[in-house]
């Protein structure tokens, strides 16, 4: 006798929520000899064309959380390295072990040193978020840093790159990589609008927090406003794009925004999945979700 199937019950609708605490096996194929030539980096396509990308947080270093992370809908991963004691060497295993998710690997850089970038690149990161940028000159030294001549100073040195993104990798790397510029303090107009103008620059994000921190004052606040909309404005009229919390999507302008981080998921699909408990077939034991 057919099994009668159960009702579909919103717990079904929390799987983004509380896929860090999912155990998703990665799609262990190479998209290499896909991405031979052309655009590969599918952040910066959707960017180019209009569209709105959005990127989970990860700051620890299980591959299970990245590959869950990696295949739950998010555009790219916002690999965080600033403000948490992830090493260079578990980020790549990370990268490594769910290659070929839709994901797009993204490293906000402890800083904009030559080091950081350089490894955070050789590892496949084809997003490079720079931190505490308070003048252009930084985000000239990170282009620098980031891309291979005759555009930058990038040694070709070794890494896992090639072998993820495909063996023209040194001739495509240039168009693909999203480099972006953290505005984490009041700076004002003139100095984002030579910060928005470094050739290179794609994006420009306004920190919200820390934007509150350095300046004293909260998001609603005429003050906090003002700076908000000098980043803005002069961002977009540099022909860039605007980044922002993801609780920023109503906003004008913002395209490029970083969602929560893997434990704010896991407490909200904890609570949600605690007030919606399913009924009907129990799912079955060892399935992975897939």
């Amino acid at each position: 006798m057919e099994q009668r199937q159960s009702k579909p019950t919103n717990v079904q609708s929390l799987f983004v929520l509380v896929v860090a605490v999912a155990i998703v096996l990665p799609p262990f194929i190479s998209n290499a000899e896909q991405r031979e030539n052309g655009l590969y980096n599918t952040v910066k396509q959707k960017l180019i064309d209009g569209e709105v990308v959005v990127g989970g947080t990860v700051a620890t270093a299980e591959p299970e959380i990245y590959c869950a992370m990696a295949n739950a809908g998010y555009d790219f991963l916002w690999i965080e390295m600033q403000h948490s004691p992830l090493t260079y060497q578990q980020v790549a295993r990370m990268i490594w072990a769910c290659r070929g998710a839709p994901a797009i690997p993204f490293v906000r850089v402890p800083d904009a040193t030559e080091g950081d970038i350089q490894k955070a690149t050789d590892i496949g990161a084809l997003g490079i978020i720079v931190p505490m940028v308070f003048d252009a000159d930084k985000m000239r030294r990170a282009v620098q840093f980031a891309k291979y001549p005759p555009l930058g100073r990038r040694s070709q040195g070794g890494g896992q790159y090639g072998a993820l993104w495909g063996r023209n990798y040194r001739e495509t790397f240039n168009d693909n990589v999203v480099i972006v510029a953290m505005i984490e303090a009041p700076v004002g107009p003139e100095v984002v609008a030579e910060i928005s103008t470094v050739p290179g620059v794609d994006v420009v994000f306004a920190a919200s927090s820390d934007i509150r921190s350095f300046s004293g004052h909260s998001q609603g606040d005429s003050e906090y406003e003002e700076i908000i909309s000098y980043i803005r404005d002069q961002t977009l009229s540099s022909g860039r794009k605007l980044g922002g919390p993801q609780a920023w999507m109503d906003r004008d302008g913002f395209s490029f925004f970083q969602g929560p981080s893997v434990t704010a998921l896991i407490r909200l699909g904890a609570r949600t999945s605690l007030e919606s408990v399913p009924t009907g077939v129990a799912p079955v034991e060892g399935d992975r979700g897939r």
